[in-house]
Formats: structure tokens, sequence, C-alpha cells
């Protein structure tokens, strides 16, 4: 009987039922209420009855007893979770999805258990808590991110890794003279008995220099801060992007202007400029930082270097953000186009919501 038992791969799936026939059958062939448990033990581990409830069975069995169902409980039947309460419970939350067990408890007239048992048992609700998004993104907004996305995938399927390879990506960002530290870097290692450090939460510096900062697989082609006082408008755009980003493209990545750039993230305002250069652009979906490798990676690691820092002037911020992009590891940009193109699935096949 055990080498039945033994082979079978599922040990963890028997029903209290399957364990009372299995005594039955036990007994049948002959073996004492030790000998069932010790097997059962073998086969089931933890999850195995106790040897008191193998002897109850064996004894049962032994008398005569054929049906291994439980017998019918005497008392009041259990009406907490039925139909009507299902249906109260539904009521009451279809006008506010946030009311807590008590609240339903006290207009359902129903225990605060009997409303917690209809909500997960029958049901199957769980309280999730908010998660928090860039925008509340109209039906359009949503089709536009799968228009982007899907023409995205057509071009990479047909050009694999060559389109990835073409393309420039960047965007402006706001650096700061102090920015604090998170959660997670302020963390240390202490005693189990010691309490957790405080720290006092502080506002971001002051003082601020805007980045422009373009990248592409290989790494970041140009940094360039822009002067107090100066607004980044379409002509401030066009400008650097003449001046500043072209000339550094032809330093950088030789060969890649004649090879024809795919230009991400810039305003409808300069593809005039972009035509000019015969730059092709891949325009982003407003309300769009998850399909952006700037936002969700770049910045967010070059930052990372920065916090806990305080800087004193605007040059100081320049140059600890050269340091902190230099210090940046160059497999990184790889992979935050392999990111990207995760992102840009998900963000097909989900019909446009945000993307982690």
């Amino acid at each position: 009987m055990a080498g039945i038992i033994e082979s079978s791969p599922a040990h963890q799936n028997f029903s209290r039922y399957d364990i009372r026939v299995i005594i039955k059958f036990s007994v049948i062939l002959g073996k004492d209420a030790s000998c069932i448990h010790k097997d059962l033990v073998t086969v089931l581990r933890e999850n195995a009855p106790s040897i008191q409830t193998v002897r109850k069975w064996v004894k049962a069995v032994s008398e005569g007893r054929d049906d291994m169902e439980d017998e019918p409980r005497p008392g009041r039947p259990v009406t907490a979770c039925g139909d009507a309460n299902i249906s109260k419970v539904l009521v009451s939350l279809s006008d506010d999805r946030q009311k807590t067990c008590e609240e339903i408890s006290t207009e359902t007239s129903m225990s605060r258990t009997s409303v917690f048992r209809v909500l997960t048992n029958k049901l199957n609700k769980k309280k999730k808590f908010s998660k928090w998004v860039p925008h509340l993104l109209t039906d359009e907004q949503k089709e536009s991110r799968v228009n982007f996305s899907r023409n995205f995938l057509r071009r990479f399927q047909t050009e694999q890794n060559d389109f990835l390879g073409r393309i420039i990506t960047g965007d402006e960002t706001w650096v700061y003279s102090w920015d604090p530290e998170t959660k997670r870097q302020s963390a240390e290692w202490r005693d189990f008995d010691e309490p957790r450090p405080e720290k006092v939460r502080r506002k971001q510096g002051a003082l601020k220099v805007m980045h422009m900062i373009f990248f592409d697989m290989n790494g970041v082609i140009l940094r360039w801060p822009v002067p107090i006082g100066t607004t980044i408008n379409a002509q401030y755009y066009k400008k650097v992007l003449q001046d500043k980003l072209r000339p550094a493209i032809r330093k950088k990545r030789l060969g890649l202007l004649e090879s024809g750039i795919l230009f991400h993230r810039a305003a409808r305002a300069v593809t005039d400029v972009l035509a000019g250069y015969k730059w092709e652009l891949l325009e982003h979906p407003r309300y769009s930082p998850d399909l952006a490798p700037c936002d969700f990676h770049l910045f967010p690691k070059m930052k990372e270097h920065l916090r806990g820092q305080r800087f004193e002037t605007e040059e100081d911020i320049i140059q600890a953000t050269k340091v902190a992009i230099k210090n940046l590891d160059k497999c990184s940009y790889v992979t935050a186009f392999k990111d990207w193109l995760q992102r840009i699935e998900k963000c097909a096949s989900n019909g446009g919501c945000y993307v982690e």
C-alpha cells in the first residue's frame, strides 16, 4: 500500500475524503492504525492526519461504516454567506468601493466577520491600494500609446537591432543643489534591538540647473546645462540641435549621421530642422514617461548618485552631474533600451495603460 501511495505525484492534494477512503482500503487489507498512519505520514508529511484521527476512522470502518463523508451537523444552517447577504454586500459596494467592513456591516446589519467572508470567499474581492500614475489617461490617449507601441514594434521586427541602434532619445531635467536620499538609500545596518534611524524630511534645494541630455544605446552623446534664466522654446531647442547635438554626434558616433538618425522625444515645432538634417522623428505619445528611457532609466540612475549631496554653486551642480553620468555603467544604456522594448510590448498588449 505504501508503494502505491508513494507513486502519486500529487501527494499534497488529498482531501479528507480521499484520506478516509485510503484508511478504509488499508483496513480491508488488514493493516492496523499505526501502520496506516506511518504510510500516510510517508506520503503526506505534515499534511497527514494525527494518529488519533486514523484510529477513529479505523474503528469506524471496523464497526461497519461504509460512508466516508462527514455526518450532517445539528443546529441552525449557516446563512451568513447566502445569496441574500451577498446581494446586500454588492449593493453596498456599488456606490463606494472604498468602504470598510465596519461600514458595510452597519449598512447591511451583518456582522463584520460575515461581511469579510462574503467579500473574500464568495465575491473573491481583495482590497488594493491605489497605484499612483502620471496622468489619468483618456481613451484617445491610450489609443495613441498603443499606436506608438505597435508602430515601434513593427519597425523593430523588420529592422531588429539596426533600428534601436539608430535611435537617439533625450529630454530636459532639473538637477538641484540638494535632493534628499530615498528611503532605500538611507537604510543602515543596525542591531536588532536598535530603533530605526531618523532623518528630517527636507525639501529640494532652491538652486537648480536645467540639463538637456541626449543618449543612445552606447551612452550619453550630449549633456548640456542650460544657462540660468533661459527659456527652452522651439528656437532654443533648434539652436541646441544645430550647435551642440549635431556636432557631438559627428564627433562621438562616426557614421551615425549618414546611416539615418531616428530622433525620439522632440517637439513638433522642430520637425523642419529634423527634416533638413534628414532625421526621422519618432513622435512620443503625451503623458507617457513610462515609455521614455530618460524618465524611467537615465534620470533616476543619474540622480541616485547625486542624492544626499549638497552643492553650493551652479558650477558645482554641473560638475557633479557630469561625474554622475560618467559613473553610470556603460551596459546600463543597452539595458535601458531592452527595458524600453519590453515596456512597449506591454503597452501594446494592455490597451495603452501605464506599465511598470
